[in-house]
């Protein structure tokens, strides 16, 4: 009965001795308990040898916690094919200066709006892209405009001195796949500004800016960014707008 008893309580002992864990102290607080101002934990089935899509050295990865308790790079809903929120993180920028040609005499892609003309449009610009899965992209632009009451193309412009009012106005449509856009994707306009004139006599020559951004939704594959501009003036107004005619920019960012 005596050895029994002190069996018993010997494998007791055990388990609550094993119950905590210390490494570097003999104190633990938790059951693993990792002691030390430079201690560290090192789990090399995450490292970028195993895992070399999610842990890009030498950036850092986040390590995410499973419902079950398990450490993992995978994030939430991660797997290696579907939509967006299900496929490895994607996050790149593509940038394009002077996306816009600057034209004979540095006028740009050049909308006309003559006398007996109140509102015009013209494409600008139409940039390619690629994007290796379905994402969300935003367009930041921006590009110089030249207004004058001449007409443009011209190696100088014109000030305006009718006390009259001008607006212009930019934007983008996404053409999926670049066949043309449809009755949809130019149903959808995106990063619309635009930008009022008045003019005197005491108006000067030179260049002003526009800039937008937009936001939208793309399968994986080849596209392209549609840039339009647009001007409004009065009936028996001549009013020329070259658009990117100096400097512009286009900074297209990819993620999901």
């Amino acid at each position: 009965m005596k050895k029994t008893i002190f069996y018993i309580a010997f494998i007791l002992s055990c388990n609550f001795s094993f119950s905590q864990v210390g490494i570097g102290t003999d104190n633990p607080q938790k059951d693993l308990h990792v002691a030390g101002t430079n201690s560290t934990i090192r789990i090399e089935s995450l490292n970028s040898t195993n895992e070399p899509v999610l842990n890009v050295a030498p950036k850092l990865a986040p390590v995410y916690v499973t419902g079950d308790g398990d450490l993992t790079l995978n994030p939430p809903g991660f797997t290696t094919g579907g939509g967006v929120g299900t496929n490895e993180p994607l996050n790149f920028l593509i940038s394009i200066p002077n996306f816009v040609p600057n034209g004979p005499f540095g006028d740009g892609t050049v909308v006309a709006n003559p006398v007996g003309v109140t509102t015009a449009v013209n494409q600008i610009v139409s940039v390619p892209f690629s994007s290796p899965q379905e994402a969300l992209i935003e367009v930041r632009y921006a590009m110089t405009i030249d207004l004058s009451d001449q007409f443009l193309p011209a190696a100088a412009a014109s000030t305006f001195s009718d006390v009259s009012a001008r607006t212009v106005r930019c934007y983008f449509y996404i053409d999926l796949n670049s066949d043309g856009l449809d009755a949809t994707e130019l149903s959808k306009r995106y990063g619309l500004h635009g930008e009022a004139y008045t003019s005197y006599v005491q108006g000067s020559v030179g260049y002003a800016f526009i800039h937008g951004v937009g936001y939208g939704n793309i399968p994986a594959g080849n596209h392209s960014l549609v840039f339009y501009g647009e001007t409004a003036d009065g009936n028996n107004r001549d009013t020329y707008v070259g658009f990117g005619g100096s400097s512009d920019y286009l900074k297209i960012r990819i993620y999901n």
